[in-house]
Formats: structure tokens, sequence, C-alpha cells
């Protein structure tokens, strides 16, 4: 059975509009160009070695 309490204190507010674009500016996510691009250094660095 589901422990209401336990869930109301586990709950955390969503986020405001306004505030989703500072959160996300300040975490570190890695997006794929990212990704694309250290593949692409570290295929360049292979071949020249």
């Amino acid at each position: 059975m589901i422990n209401f309490d336990e869930e109301i204190k586990k709950f955390e507010k969503s986020l405001e509009p306004d505030q989703i674009d500072d959160a996300l500016t300040k975490a570190d996510i890695t997006d794929m160009n990212d990704i694309m691009l250290n593949m692409f250094k570290n295929a360049t660095n292979t071949k020249r070695n």
C-alpha cells in the first residue's frame, strides 16, 4: 500500500518556466554535438599516430 506521508516527504516542487533555463545552463550536460566532436578529435589523433 502507498504510504502518502513518505511520498509527500519525497515530493520536489517543479521549476517555474523562467527557472528552467538557469537550471539547464548550470548543469553539465553533454549533448550529441559534444559527443560527435570528441569522437572526431579522437579519430583524428588516432589516425595521426
